[in-house]
This record gives C-alpha cells, sequence and structure tokens, in this order.
C-alpha cells in the first residue's frame, strides 16, 4: 500500500477541519432553529454586544471576519425583524451604527447557552481543547496570508 504524499495528507486535513466546521455548524443551527435565529445573525448581535457604541457595519465585518456586503444584508433583515436599530450619526453622514433592540437582547440571552457545542468539545480535556485553539490559530494566520488583497 502507498503510503500518501505530504501534499495528500495536507488535503486530507484541510477536508477533515472543513467536515468538522459544517457539523459544529448544523449543530448550532439545529439548536437555535425553535428560536427562529440563523448562526449567522447570532454572530452579529454577538458582535454588536461586544462593540457597543462602536457597532459600525465596518467594524462588524471585522470582528466577525465577513464581507462587508455580507453583514449589511443580514443587517437590514435583523432591523426588520426587530433585533437591532440602525441609526445614522447626523443627518449627512451616511455612517450608520447599530442597536440591539430588547428584542436583540432576549434573543442573546435564550441563546447563549450551546449544549451542543458544550457536549461536543467537552470530549476533549483541557489541554486538548487549549492545543486546538493554538494549532487552529496558527493554520488561522497562515490562512489568511493567502486570502489578503
Amino acid at each position: 500500500m502507498k503510503k500518501p504524499t505530504l501534499s495528500e495528507s495536507n488535503f486530507d486535513l484541510w477536508l477533515l477541519i472543513g467536515e468538522v466546521s459544517h457539523e459544529l455548524f448544523l449543530a448550532r443551527r439545529r439548536e437555535l432553529s425553535p428560536y427562529n435565529i440563523p448562526v449567522r445573525q447570532l454572530q452579529i448581535l454577538r458582535a454588536i454586544q461586544a462593540l457597543g457604541s462602536k457597532a459600525t457595519l465596518s467594524e462588524i465585518s471585522n470582528k466577525v471576519e465577513r464581507e462587508f456586503h455580507v453583514i449589511s444584508r443580514h443587517t437590514i433583515n435583523m432591523e426588520k425583524d426587530g433585533l437591532i436599530t440602525r441609526i445614522q450619526n447626523s443627518p449627512k453622514s451616511t455612517l450608520l451604527r447599530l442597536e440591539l433592540t430588547k428584542k436583540g437582547l432576549d434573543v442573546l440571552k435564550i441563546s447563549r447557552p450551546s449544549t451542543s457545542i458544550d457536549k461536543i468539545f467537552s470530549s476533549l480535556s483541557k489541554e486538548e481543547r487549549e492545543q486546538v485553539e493554538l494549532i487552529l490559530k496558527r493554520i488561522l494566520i497562515q490562512a489568511k496570508e493567502f486570502t489578503k488583497t
């Protein structure tokens, strides 16, 4: 039996990381389905909460590492759903700030516990979680070198 090349092994690892990411996303999406909140919108709500008064589309885009137009599209829908308010800084300004509404804060509270994610990661020891985090951060830094414009 032929031993896989380093390139083949790297490709297999890349596929595995993608599969793990996809399954984690699906588990969280299933968990959030009773609240009718998509995972990406929850991510944006959490970013707005973390940023506070600095929450602009650009800041949110940077924090969640998604393209500006994707965040803009989500926030338009989130405003329609009553989760956030988009506030113009001044009549002449094109800069919008985003704030959580009471409904947005409520969604954050009820969606905070993540039984699926906790259960999945509880199979790892504290040391293993720390190692996985360090390794994934190193991979992320290298991957970002290829996506810089």
